[in-house]
């Protein structure tokens, strides 16, 4: 469901040295609808809508379907009402068990929407900072995460898959996400706005937003979860080049994709099941 921000209705003209019934009213004036990328939560974290992003066939992305996100754990009853209002169906959570349990979303039970989950741990995706980390130079930190990035999308690859089955049902507004709304949940975007045949430079720039919209110091409080721990104790710009949404690492799961038997579509076909079919219906869905 869209925000309206109407700025006027319509206004009577009144005819001088008419009477009172040749008074003429205008029609009333079309509503300006103003979208917002970065929802306003007061709680959120990273909540961003993907729509308006033009794809190479000159439609854009709709509004108010496809949303991204890190940990809804902070969001407040008002916010929770909020997106009960835009009439989010289904949110497919890729954080980890513990990630999870440590930070819970409390969704009002009127109104929530399908949690879609499974259980894993961090350490098994390779996603928790090695101790090496603590020695290592911004640089080698910055190619840790470049080699990350290609290994999610195989071990994620379940819950990726699930998240386009959720789109091809019609289950939507979905929103997606995981603890910061950068890594696990930047990668998903990049395919989903791939899929619908957004440009790859518009991909990499919603991914870059992450620098813009997202508060890692928040994220790396004390105490907040045994992976910010982890990553509390790295030097300090070791946290910065890994907590950054830095060009390289989504390049290189989009580099995957590009070294594919057939590029991407080829990608979409073998490594998700999504059909030249497949992806002609989702932009027809989710493109206007």
């Amino acid at each position: 469901m869209r925000v309206p921000l109407a700025l006027a209705a319509g206004a009577l003209l009144l005819l001088l040295g008419q009477p009172a019934a040749a008074q003429i009213a205008r029609p009333a004036a079309p509503a300006i609808v103003q979208h917002q990328r970065l929802l306003p939560l007061e709680g959120g974290r990273n909540f961003r809508d993907l729509g308006g992003y033009r794809a190479r066939d000159g439609r854009t992305v709709k509004w108010g379907l496809l949303f991204r996100s890190g940990s809804m754990h902070g969001l407040t009853a008002g916010d929770y009402a909020y997106l009960e209002r835009r009439g989010i169906r289904v949110v497919c959570d890729f954080r980890d068990s513990r990630e999870r349990a440590a930070e819970p979303a409390a969704w009002p039970a009127s109104g929530a929407p399908a949690i879609l989950t499974d259980d894993y741990a961090l350490a098994q995706a390779g996603m928790m900072p090695p101790r090496a980390m603590r020695s290592a130079s911004p640089e080698e930190a910055r190619r840790m995460m470049a080699s990350l990035y290609p290994r999610m999308l195989t071990f994620l690859n379940g819950q990726y898959r699930r998240m386009f089955a959720e789109l091809l049902a019609g289950h939507a507004p979905l929103a997606f996400n995981c603890s910061a709304g950068k890594d696990r949940t930047g990668v998903a975007a990049a395919l989903l706005l791939t899929a619908l045949g957004v440009p790859r430079a518009t991909v990499i720039e919603d991914y870059l937003l992450t620098n813009r919209y997202l508060d890692a110091r928040r994220l790396l409080a004390p105490g907040r979860t045994a992976a910010a721990e982890a990553w509390t104790r790295l030097p300090a710009p070791v946290q910065r080049a890994l907590m950054a949404a830095d060009r390289s690492y989504i390049e290189a799961a989009l580099a995957v994709l590009d070294r594919h038997p057939g590029g991407p579509e080829g990608y979409f076909r073998d490594a998700l099941g999504l059909s030249r079919a497949d992806l002609a219906k989702l932009r027809d869905m989710y493109l206007e």
